[in-house]
């Protein structure tokens, strides 16, 4: 196969969770540039909108939907309106995502809740709506965004996130056991772990503790607009055909320390 085709998602069709904005929008303008229909959705429509907009601009379809991924009922909803509109899925990305700063002894208990229940459960009800689907088809694959938090303790003088960076563990748990579980089906099943991105989630920890996080990334910079895109569109292209059960660490090197 050529490498192009190695990398063309023409005709393809995907959903990014939490695509109105940050990593999600990014990764839904990659996969656009590669050709693929896109629907994005999160709980915030305009946003959804306004990206989705962009990407007919490239060339390819698009639907812009409101969801909450903690919602059986959202789920579901976007899932039957992907395929009356395009007949299929082929991609999901699970990037809805949720954090809390607080003291692990004065984190409140609603908003560990609130956290695990976007991040973990939120992932759980959308790939199995969506993984229905691609158990029919008897292909798919599915790219779950973790996070570095997720792998290793972080030093709290910036980042006191218990309950995200559990969530981003079970995660990447998650990631693998499925991959087990679906691999005979033709399902892929894959996990990004970025580092530190400057998005509106990270802009407070950035802010405070940017020193010390760039003094702990060998490269010494943090991820661009453009360094996460690449990355998931070789897990959702045929590039990756042979990989499954996988955490790309996407962090500057930081792991390595």
């Amino acid at each position: 196969m050529h490498i192009k085709q190695l990398f063309d998602l023409t005709g393809k069709v995907a959903i990014v969770t939490g695509g109105g904005r940050g990593l999600g929008q990014q990764i839904a303008e990659g996969f656009a540039e590669a050709g693929a229909n896109v629907v994005v959705c999160s709980r915030k429509l305009e946003a959804c909108v306004e990206v989705s907009e962009g990407l007919k601009k490239l060339g390819v379809d698009s639907l812009a939907l409101k969801c909450d991924v903690t919602n059986p009922e959202d789920v579901n909803h976007v899932v039957k309106e992907t395929l009356e509109k395009f007949g299929r899925i082929d991609i999901l990305v699970n990037n809805s995502g949720a954090t809390w700063g607080a003291l692990v002894e004065e984190m409140p208990l609603e908003a560990w809740k609130k956290v695990v229940d976007v991040n973990v459960t939120g992932t759980f009800i959308m790939t199995q709506a969506v993984g229905k689907v691609m158990l029919e088809q008897k292909s798919g694959k599915i790219i779950n965004i973790a996070s570095v938090a997720g792998l290793k303790g972080s030093n709290p003088k910036y980042m006191n996130t218990i309950g995200y960076n559990t969530s981003k563990g079970a995660v990447i748990t998650f990631t693998k056991d499925l991959a087990v579980k679906w691999g005979p089906s033709g399902i892929y099943v894959n996990a990004i772990a970025p580092g530190f991105f400057p998005t509106k989630m990270s802009k407070g920890l950035l802010e405070q503790g940017g020193s010390a996080i760039l003094e702990g990334t060998p490269l010494r910079k943090y991820g661009s607009d453009s360094d996460i895109k690449g990355v998931a569109l070789f897990l959702a292209a045929p590039a990756s055909d042979f990989v499954t059960g996988d955490i790309l660490v996407v962090d500057g090197g930081a792991n390595a320390m």
